[in-house]
């Protein structure tokens, strides 16, 4: 079965845009481990737009109770951009997985995977050495790919937001672009990578996209979240498992 790790960044967004407390990253985190949720990601940027190095650890403490008191097998994924101070925060928690993504000057949200002339063997090499799975944020195309194996990269997070506006234009062309995923995966894995995927994946392009083969894990935030504002968190988190429960 596809793993499914919830992205919490929307809950600290929100709370930040008022300052204080709430809604609790912690209290969100705890929703969907009640539903069964089996990992958890937060993506911590430099200006701590959304989640912060305190959430970060507070995250990490909370999962390590959970795991003790329950013996439940919930993975802890943290995404972000390789800089010092990320770098120095992971090393600290110590994850058991980190997913290096690329920044842009000024963007909102990730707009495309790594350039393939960026060399971070050495980053990747340190974070595997201290015990942490690398995942690295890539574009559905060979080259991306075979830089991630050269890289070091224990998987790839296939970056499929082209994959989810072509599922908007149709059928058509959202099986076009499941094609092209698909090969992905496959030269992915015959290259010993774990394939995972995010970036707005939703309900609907879900169904087709969780039978691509070799799926390790799905990373979804912005539009579980968005959904659970009108039905609650922990109904939605539910309705995810639900539908990467199929085969």
């Amino acid at each position: 079965m596809v793993r499914l790790s919830v992205n919490v960044n929307k809950v600290a967004t929100l709370r930040n845009s008022r300052g204080g407390r709430l809604p609790s990253v912690l209290e969100a985190v705890r929703t969907c481990l009640d539903a069964g949720v089996p990992g958890i990601t937060v993506h911590p940027r430099a200006d701590e737009r959304h989640i912060t190095s305190t959430d970060v650890r507070e995250v990490a403490a909370l999962l390590a109770e959970h795991r003790r008191a329950t013996g439940a097998d919930v993975e802890y994924n943290i995404e972000g951009d390789p800089k010092p101070a990320f770098l120095e925060l992971v090393h600290e928690v110590r994850p058991d997985q980190v997913t290096l993504v690329p920044v842009r000057e000024g963007e909102v949200t990730s707009q495309a995977g790594w350039p393939t002339d960026t060399r971070i063997e050495p980053t990747v090499n340190a974070l595997r050495d201290a015990g942490m799975r690398v995942s690295l944020f890539v574009d559905p195309a060979p080259e991306p790919i075979q830089w991630a194996a050269d890289m070091g990269g224990d998987r790839v997070e296939l970056f499929t937001e082209p994959y989810a506006r072509a599922h908007e234009e149709g059928a058509t062309e959202g099986e076009r672009s499941y094609a092209l995923y698909a090969a992905m995966a496959k030269r992915a894995h015959a290259l010993g990578l774990g394939v995972n995927a995010g970036h707005d994946l939703d309900l609907e392009n879900l169904v087709r996209f969780r039978s691509l083969p070799h799926l390790d894990e799905v990373s979804i935030g912005h539009a579980l979240m968005s959904r659970a504002l009108f039905v609650g968190l922990e109904s939605v988190v539910r309705e995810y498992l639900a539908i990467l429960a199929v085969s």
